[in-house]
Parts: C-alpha cells; sequence; structure tokens
C-alpha cells in the first residue's frame, strides 16, 4: 500500500536533522509506481523530495544514486551547464529504504513530443555531450564502474546469448544482434563517462524568451559509469522528430574525435531493451512479462526492412514507424526513477506559436559523418541506385519509432586498458623510416577517405 506525503515527510528529519518540514505534497510524474514519493517544503523555503523503496532491488537503485550523486563534487558541477539532484541523505520509513535530494524546478517532455529545431533539441544534444565530456576520474575516484569497448561488447554478447536462450526471440533479430556483436569496427569507440543509457525523463526544462525550452537539470545519475556513449543515446529512437537535431547538437558540442557508428550503437541498445525486458521476465519467472517482452520482440522483427539482418555491413538501423505497443514497455531496475521529479506540464503548442523553424545551420554540414543522418524524417528518405539498379543502403532509411523503451542495464565492471603509444623513432633513424611513415599516413588517409565514401 503506498505511503501518504505526510508519512514519507515525517522522515526528511532523519536525513537533515534539524530541518523544520512545514509542508508536504505528493510527487509523481505517472510512472510505474515502483517508488513512494513526496516533496517536503522546510521553513526556510527549501523543497526536498524524498523518495522510499520497498524491495531490495528498488534500495539497490537508490542506494546506487546516492553513490553517484555523492561523486558529483562542487568541481564537478561546475564543469556542467545545467542542474544536477543534490545529496541530502538516506533515511529508512518502516523497512523501506529511502532517499533524500534537493528538488529541482522544471518539466518533462516525451520523446515522441519533443519538438525538432531550436529549443529542446539542440539543447538536449549540448547537455548530453556535456556529461560525456566529465573526466573518467569523477568515476574512478568513486569506485563505480569502468568498461572499455572490449566490456561493453562481451555485455552485448552475454545479453544476446542470455534473450535468445529463453527461445522467445525471432530469428531474424537474433541474426540482426549477432551480427552486429561480430562486426569488429562497430566496436572501435572511445569510451565516456555516461548515465548508464539515459531516457527523456531525464532531461528538465526551463523557457528561454529567446532560444525556447532549455535543459536546465539532468536526472537519473545511478547509471554514472565510464563505458558507451551510444547508451545514452539510444533514447533518441522514440524521438524521430528531434533525434537529427539532437545527434546534431551532440557532434557539434563533443570534443572527441568522430565516431561513424555512434548512431548505429545507438539503435542497437535501443532495440536491446526489448532483450533486457525479456530477460528481467525470465529471471522473475513471470510469464507475463515474458509475453509482453515476446510480442513487442515480434513486432520488432516484422517492423525490420529486408537489408536490416546486415547490420554489421550496412548499418541502416532503419525500421518501419510500426511499434506503437513500444510504450506499454515499462521501467525496469536498471533506469533510474529520477523523472518523478517532473514540477509542471508542457503544451508543444504553446512553444512555437509564431512557427519559427530552425536555422539551416543546426543540421549537419557537407562532408559530415553520414552517420549523423539516419533518422532524418521518413519524408526525406532516400536511396540511391546501385550498380545494379538494386537501392543502396542509406542513413535517410525511415525508421521504426521506439517510443517509451526502458528496460534492464547490467552492472559488469571492466577495466579500461590504456591506450598503446607507438614508440618514437630513434634520433639517427635515416630519411627511408620517415618515408615510409608518411607512405604510412597517406595510406590510413585514403583508407579513411574509402571506408566515409562508402558509408554514404
Amino acid at each position: 500500500m503506498a505511503r501518504s506525503p505526510f508519512t514519507l515527510v515525517a522522515a526528511v528529519t532523519a536525513a537533515l536533522p534539524g530541518a523544520e518540514v512545514v509542508g508536504a505534497r505528493a510527487l509523481t510524474s505517472g510512472g510505474d509506481g515502483r517508488f513512494d514519493s513526496a516533496v517536503a517544503t522546510l521553513s526556510d523555503g527549501r523543497e526536498l523530495a524524498i523518495r522510499v523503496a520497498d524491495d531490495d532491488e528498488g534500495a539497490r537503485e537508490l542506494s546506487e544514486e546516492a553513490l553517484a550523486l555523492r561523486a558529483l563534487t562542487a568541481g564537478v558541477r561546475e564543469m556542467l551547464p545545467f542542474r544536477a539532484p543534490t545529496y541530502v541523505g538516506e533515511t529508512r520509513v518502516g523497512e523501506g529504504q529511502g532517499l533524500v535530494t534537493d528538488l529541482l524546478p522544471g518539466y518533462l517532455i516525451d520523446a515522441q513530443h519533443l519538438p525538432a529545431g531550436r529549443g529542446a533539441a539542440p539543447s538536449v544534444g549540448a547537455a548530453t555531450a556535456a556529461v560525456h565530456a566529465l573526466p573518467a576520474s569523477v568515476v574512478r575516484s568513486a569506485g563505480l564502474s569502468v568498461r572499455d569497448p572490449g566490456g561493453v561488447r562481451e555485455d552485448v554478447r552475454r545479453l544476446v546469448d542470455r534473450a535468445t536462450g529463453t527461445g522467445r526471440v525471432p530469428a531474424r533479430l537474433a541474426t540482426r544482434w549477432r551480427e552486429a556483436v561480430a562486426d569488429d569496427e562497430l566496436w572501435r569507440f572511445e569510451t565516456t563517462v555516461t548515465l548508464g543509457g539515459m531516457q527523456a525523463g531525464s532531461f528538465l526544462y526551463e523557457d528561454d524568451d529567446d532560444r525556447g525550452p532549455q535543459v536546465s537539470a539532468v536526472l537519473g545519475w545511478r547509471g554514472l559509469s565510464v563505458g558507451d556513449p551510444a547508451e545514452d543515446l539510444g533514447w533518441l529512437s522514440g524521438a524521430p522528430e528531434a533525434a537529427a537535431d539532437v545527434h546534431a547538437a551532440y557532434t557539434d558540442a563533443s570534443t572527441r574525435a568522430t565516431d561513424d557508428a555512434l548512431r548505429v550503437r545507438a539503435r542497437l541498445h535501443a532495440e536491446l531493451e526489448f532483450a533486457r525486458w525479456l530477460v528481467h521476465g525470465d529471471s522473475l519467472r513471470r510469464s507475463d512479462i515474458v509475453d509482453d517482452a515476446a510480442a513487442l520482440l515480434q513486432s520488432l522483427a516484422d517492423g525490420l526492412h529486408a537489408d536490416d539482418l546486415t547490420v554489421a555491413t550496412g548499418y541502416t538501423g532503419g525500421v518501419d514507424s510500426a511499434l506503437d505497443v513500444l510504450e506499454r514497455v515499462p521501467q525496469t531496475s536498471g533506469v533510474a526513477a529520477d523523472t518523478s521529479m517532473q514540477t509542471d506540464a508542457y503544451r508543444p503548442e504553446d512553444l512555437w506559436p509564431d512557427g519559427d523553424a530552425q536555422d539551416d545551420d543546426v543540421h549537419s554540414e557537407e562532408g559530415a559523418p553520414a552517420a549523423r543522418t539516419d533518422e532524418a524524417p521518413a519524408e526525406d528518405a532516400s536511396a540511391e541506385p546501385g550498380p545494379d539498379g538494386s537501392a543502396a543502403t542509406s542513413w535517410e532509411t525511415p525508421t521504426q519509432d521506439l517510443s517509451e523503451i526502458s528496460g534492464v542495464r547490467g552492472s559488469a565492471t571492466h577495466d579500461t586498458a590504456p591506450a598503446s603509444s607507438q614508440p618514437g623513432e630513434p634520433d639517427d633513424a635515416d630519411g627511408e623510416a620517415d618515408s615510409e611513415d608518411e607512405a604510412q599516413r597517406a595510406a590510413r588517409a585514403a583508407l579513411q577517405r574509402w571506408t566515409s565514401s562508402a558509408s554514404e
């Protein structure tokens, strides 16, 4: 039975001794109800959020989030262009574990309602890039999970094996995922600090008179780790209108080398949320969850294009817009429930009454990697005919709307292997060695140009 807000806020004084609570109200965003939440108003005007979990799984999530929030020191927070929840304390309400943080103002925008153009989409891309730009020492010093590309790949391999082992994954999907795991090119990326899988509800917005909705806060820090940046972009499969602008802003704000396979892995991680849901149900021996996940997987498989089984070579990621049922996939243990901090409502029709369109310079420039346009709107989709007259693979292939995807995420930890450096040439090396080096550099540049053109 859900606890009343008065019961919850009474426990705030245990987490913050000396606090004088003068008000209480419920806190909810219409989520899956995995936590009891409330807002406590203090005599000094501050508002605190308290969330309490009843089961061990929820308690573990709150403990992980508390650890991550404590890792965000004042210096780290100065690096971020937005606010993050501040850890206040932990407490218990009956047998339930509780976490108290400050309440951040702002409103949420559902993924399918995130508009293209100026405002929210570029702000989301820049905010995501800011998280990924944090130094890895933030994670390591807190003892949080650190994975290298090989560790990420192995986690995906294990998930695919567990999901297919249930016998409920359609053969087309099983082949698609296994080919992706086997593709070496897909897993050559630079690891970053990530939140282990952002969602649309990870972002709170406030309105700016000139720029429109801007990200004011980022929630859901329990998955703070070092890993694949693509995991934090998978949710954009459920934001078909804004995805291209978010990716463009993310790429522009990123200081890392271009990752041509970023959007492909993001798509893969999004699809694997269904596999996580299936594995979650199987581990709990919940036939209702297993059946639901199997139905979603079948719908996903039915929407695949004929060339989608060649994910490892074509990088299309394209599937038809057919999965409206995906909004039924509930959040499970791997996704933080911080989205309960919604404090306002969003009405798209009130955002841009003058109908202003986004400036053209938001979109990818000529010569940018093809990976930045794979989720363009269906009306812009095109495919150039190949040499044999067949349609060639195109990033502009319309993609299936994976709205409201969430699922279970693993917590395996892998050490990041330091990048090996090539020893320098001896001081007495002759000109022939320099010529060989120059030839090698030219060959690598030619190969890169060929690879880039082949992917377009």
